[in-house]
């Protein structure tokens, strides 16, 4: 059922019975955030929206000036599939909006949709593919802990991997809210699992991250388990990335792919990898934006440290997969599924319009394994890496002009007043590993 208009969301509400309507956004960090309200109010927050106080959510706004109203997105309408005993649920995301009625600068999803419209200016529509990977946990006393719920490793199966039927319900959950699963697979860590679904566009597909992330600590906590989306949980495992895979289209044609080109990519692609390369120190403090980030980004774990790009080269931050025509994309390799998808896209997608717009070169592919090369070869090569820690990142957002225009001052100023907070709370603390190393040697 295509759900677009008020009109469409209101049938919707009365052939599924629906009681209640969950209104959902996200905080700066990409937690999701929302308000339930009875089927009664429905005309009321699709006609002129719910208020709520701002001044309470990670990165909004000062408590003198907290009154926002949220907006439901019709064709964000749907039902969700548990806990229906005392009444049918639904979830709308919302945009934020002022009491005036414009958008609040500061809400991660409008800040992709300015992104959004340059390239549509541009001529061009972003569509992403995103490879979220996570771990199960086991609970005890009810509380998370990191003992894996199984010892599987990659595309095992049962009985090594416990994980089988929880991977299918939520897999059916996400099908249910429309997805299209292409594929779900235990990973290479213990406990460790991916599920993958099929690209669209840049808005559609955050807003299916969010959902995706909601859902499966959802199945999980229905099945006694925790779910995280923490990027290095256990110490010596692979931690969990988000691969994003981008194409660019114009007029409905894959512009990446050019049957004549080198590699058999465009001039596009190579400028939008260019563009990529350029900013990406800086979309880094995006796109990976906890302390707990870069101890993932770190060489020997199979990470993507290295800036540089590649045909199908796994050890390069960038490369290009084997599929062509359609399926022709660029596969950024450095986020991970805590960042917030937004402005994550946001942030990649105005990196790769520099690019295309200046004709940004991305200097020769690199497909030896670079994970191999010694420092000096690194060297010799150019090959940089990324930032090292979250106060290095924000440095380099801090500095970048393009982001910032492109984001807006009120998103990268929130993101880099959370990523200092952040950093300050990590750098005064002191760790386990400190005292054990320390404490009778010194």
């Amino acid at each position: 059922m295509n759900i677009n208009t008020k009109e469409d969301v209101l049938k919707a509400i009365e052939s599924n019975n629906v009681k209640f309507i969950r209104l959902q956004f996200t905080d700066i960090q990409g937690v999701v955030k929302d308000v339930e309200i009875p089927v009664t109010q429905i005309e009321k927050a699709l006609s002129v929206g719910i208020s709520f106080d701002g001044s309470s959510i990670e990165g909004f706004v000062r408590i003198n000036e907290s009154d926002m109203v949220l907006k439901p997105d019709a064709s964000s309408f749907a039902v969700l599939p548990w806990n229906q005993k005392k009444g049918v649920v639904a979830r709308m995301i919302c945009d934020i909006h002022l009491p005036d009625g414009t958008p609040f600068v500061g809400d991660p999803r409008y800040a992709l949709k300015k992104v959004i419209k340059e390239a549509e200016e541009m001529g061009f529509s972003l569509n992403v593919g995103p490879e979220l990977e996570f771990f199960l946990f086991e609970k005890q006393d009810g509380k998370a802990t990191t003992i894996p719920h199984d010892f599987g490793r990659y595309f095992e199966f049962a009985p090594a991997d416990l994980a089988e039927d929880i991977r299918r319900d939520i897999v059916l959950t996400l099908m249910d809210l429309g997805f299209d699963i292409e594929a779900s697979h235990h990973e290479v860590a213990f406990g460790q699992h991916e599920i993958d679904f099929k690209y669209g566009d840049a808005l559609t597909t955050a807003d299916n991250v969010t959902t995706f992330k909601y859902v499966t600590r959802t199945i999980a906590k229905l099945n006694g388990l925790h779910a995280t989306f923490m990027p290095k949980p256990i110490f010596g495992e692979n931690g969990s990335g988000m691969h994003v895979n981008l194409s660019l289209s114009k007029n409905g044609e894959n512009i990446f792919y050019d049957a004549d080109g080198d590699m058999q990519i465009s001039d596009e692609a190579r400028y939008f990898i260019g563009g990529l390369l350029k900013h990406v120190k800086a979309i880094t403090a995006i796109s990976n934006p906890l302390v707990n980030s870069y101890k993932r980004l770190v060489p020997g774990y199979e990470a993507p440290v290295y800036i540089a790009w590649s045909g199908a080269n796994r050890s390069s931050l960038i490369r290009i997969p084997a599929a062509r025509g359609k399926g022709t994309r660029v596969e950024l390799r450095s986020p991970d599924p805590s960042c917030n998808p937004y402005i994550t896209f946001a942030a990649v997608l105005a990196a790769g319009l520099d690019g295309i717009r200046n004709k940004i070169d991305p200097g020769d592919n690199r497909e030896e394994n670079i994970f191999e090369l010694s420092d000096k070869g690194l060297k010799d090569f150019g090959i940089e890496t990324l930032p090292s820690t979250l106060n290095d990142s924000a440095k380099y957002l801090a500095e970048d002009e393009l982001l910032i225009e492109a984001l807006g001052t009120h998103v990268i100023n929130s993101v880099l007043s959370l990523a200092k907070a952040e950093w300050d709370s990590y750098r005064i603390q002191v760790h386990p590993w400190e005292i054990e190393r320390y404490l009778n040697t010194v």
